[in-house]
């Protein structure tokens, strides 16, 4: 399990530490969070409001509803007092978020790197079954085209005939079938990869520029295979 990203009783500091920059609803508060870590940590509605209720009973922070719709939260005097006398302690607990982003970035990374080779493994298998189904489909259609004329000729030699025999029919109803096949494995993967991300983000874990850059190194490598299977 991976450790959590605040320390007991920071995150509680660091909403002070937000919330002194300006007054801010929730929403805005888990989003000024969420761009301090550079995406790859959101926190959850129900991790943020407790604590900020907290802070209000302790007389940190107020609340006030802003246009009749939404709650603004506010530093107090006291607030400020407190995040002030405990300074030393935010710029540690910034330190460890520095670290906290490396860890869930590279977790994130692993998570794309695993499901890629899940995805590579499995449509290599597929394009060597097709590729081998239709060679052999073939080749049992130049037999029987042979047979049929009743003139010997060399191995794996293509038919002389113009016209195409039956054989090409089920090849072509082969191909077919391996490539709906071949579409509906990118198309779990899609869908899969997609839930695991967005799992990944309503818990928190990261999802940077360096884990999308490097599926999408890995999705073009993974054609390049695909492409080089099927010559």
């Amino acid at each position: 399990m991976s450790p959590p990203v605040f320390g007991h009783g920071h995150l509680r500091l660091y909403l002070l530490s937000v919330l002194d920059e300006r007054d801010m609803h929730g929403y805005e508060i888990i989003q000024a969070i969420s761009d301090r870590f550079g995406g790859t940590y959101v926190p959850s509605a129900g991790t943020i409001y407790p604590r900020l209720a907290k802070l209000e009973a302790e007389g940190l922070v107020t609340k006030a509803d802003a246009d009749g719709r939404r709650t603004v939260y506010s530093l107090t005097d006291a607030g400020r007092a407190e995040l002030d006398a405990r300074r030393a302690e935010l710029d540690s607990i910034e330190e460890g978020v520095g670290d906290s982003v490396r860890r869930l970035a590279d977790e994130v990374r692993a998570s794309v790197s695993d499901a890629m080779a899940s995805l590579r493994a499995e449509l290599a298998a597929a394009a060597r079954e097709a590729r081998d189904e239709t060679r052999g489909a073939a080749r049992a259609a130049a037999d029987a085209a042979r047979d049929a004329r009743g003139t010997p000729s060399a191995p794996d030699a293509p038919p002389a005939s113009s016209t195409p025999p039956s054989g090409t029919t089920e090849v072509r109803s082969e191909s077919r079938a391996q490539l709906a096949r071949a579409e509906a494995l990118l198309a779990d993967f899609r869908q899969e990869v997609r839930a695991d991300l967005r799992r990944a983000i309503a818990a928190g874990r990261p999802l940077d520029a360096a884990a999308v850059d490097a599926l999408a190194a890995a999705l073009s490598t993974l054609r390049a295979e695909v492409s080089e299977g099927l010559r």
